[in-house]
Formats: C-alpha cells, structure tokens, sequence
C-alpha cells in the first residue's frame, strides 16, 4: 500500500510539472537551486584577461525597480573577492556586494568544478 501511495505521488509530480509552461519549470528550477545554494564563479573580463573574480556565489539576482517592479538593467549579488585571482576563497578575501551591467560588462558565470 506504501509502494502505490509513493508511485500515486511521484506520478502527480510528473503530471504536475509537465502541465507547467516552460517559464515556470525554469522558475521552479531556480527556487530550488536558490534554497539549495551553489558554488558559482562570476569572471569580469577586460578584452581577454580576468580582472575580477568572484567565488562562492549563491545567485546573481536581477535588479527590480522600486517604484515599477521593471526589471533594471544591471544584475547583483555576493561572492567572495578572489584578490589574487587563484580560485581559492584565502584567509583574508572577504564577502563582497557586487554589481554588473547587462550592456557595458563582459562577464561569465559558472559553477566552480571544485
């Protein structure tokens, strides 16, 4: 009886998601992925060479405007500054707040592979 309660259940997950638009699975996907965290890089670029990096990243957040909800063209987040650039978060490096531009900023976010 537990096995058929289990399988009744999964199947209305399934059922569930699938009925979903893909703009709400991708929602979902971001929920949990924001409540289970990740380990992200964020590298800011000038030409081809890093000048920035960021690790441990949990999200990077875009900017809502406070009187019309619009989204802002600039995203956000915290990370800690990797000063020296060696992808590890050294005793020293401290948790920043950072801002970059949708337009004028060359930059890739990733999962560090770590």
């Amino acid at each position: 009886m537990k096995i058929i309660a289990t399988l009744l259940i999964a199947v209305l997950v399934v059922f569930t998601l699938a009925s979903c638009t893909q703009e709400q699975q991708n929602k979902i996907s971001r929920d949990i992925q924001n409540y289970t965290g990740t380990n992200g890089v964020l590298e800011i670029y000038a030409g081809d060479k890093v000048v920035r990096r960021f690790l441990k990243i949990d999200k990077i957040s875009t900017a809502l405007g406070t009187d019309d909800g619009k989204a802002r063209t600039y995203r956000y987040g915290y990370g800690i500054l990797d000063e020296n650039l060696n992808m590890i978060a050294d005793a020293g490096e401290k948790k920043v707040y950072f801002e970059i531009s949708d337009y004028a900023t060359n930059y890739v976010f990733f999962e560090n592979p770590r």
